[in-house]
């Protein structure tokens, strides 16, 4: 299987690493077209409205929310997530909308205020470790989204049929439980 990761800024090969852990095959997306050889994509952490500005400057919007409606899986991570959210608090517009969520950016605070945990990831484990890094965080979920984690009472991972979403960065560990997961729901999806 190949799974992409959206390479315009954030932790692309760190990424890569975890699938090729969990038995993928990672491939760095830069232009759209290379989207037609992948069977799901991974949207990494950075900067979400970066993130959307090069979105937007490369074709990225409408391609990837064409990849999703053929039935591809989307994985986002940290800005990632704020990336595939249908809103994010006190902004007047999203960037490809396609989960049933409200996310609220930089929630956990600035850099300094960065942290690791452990956490119980439904379907997952309940050891596994959660990097946080000016971290979003899932302030209302939609009726068909299934909240996957909590910390401290606040959503921090969901998952909408073929969208997965997690606040924290889990490529930034040595588990790969959680890509194992995502390849998990791209098999799901192509078979």
């Amino acid at each position: 299987m190949k799974i992409g990761v959206l390479a315009l800024q954030g932790a692309v090969a760190e990424h890569i690493r975890m699938i090729e852990q969990a038995g993928g095959e990672g491939v760095q997306v830069k232009r759209p077209e290379q989207l037609k050889e992948l069977q799901g994509i991974i949207v990494p952490g950075g900067e979400s409205t970066t993130i959307g500005k090069l979105m937007r400057t490369y074709g990225f919007i409408e391609s990837l929310k064409e990849f999703y409606s053929q039935g591809n899986p989307v994985f986002g991570t940290c800005a990632g997530l704020i990336v595939i959210a249908k809103e994010i608090a006190a902004q007047p517009e999203a960037h490809l909308e396609l989960m049933d969520i409200k996310v609220a950016r930089n929630a956990f605070g600035r850099q300094r205020e960065s942290f690791e945990t452990d956490l119980e990831v439904k379907h997952i484990a309940d050891d596994v470790r959660a990097v946080f890094i000016r971290a979003p965080l899932i302030e209302e979920v939609g009726k068909g989204v299934e909240v996957l984690s909590v910390y401290n009472g606040q959503i921090v991972a969901a998952q909408q049929g073929r969208l997965l979403a997690t606040s924290f960065h889990p490529e930034l560990t040595d588990d790969c439980r959680i890509h194992g997961y995502f390849l998990d729901m791209v098999k799901k999806a192509h078979n």
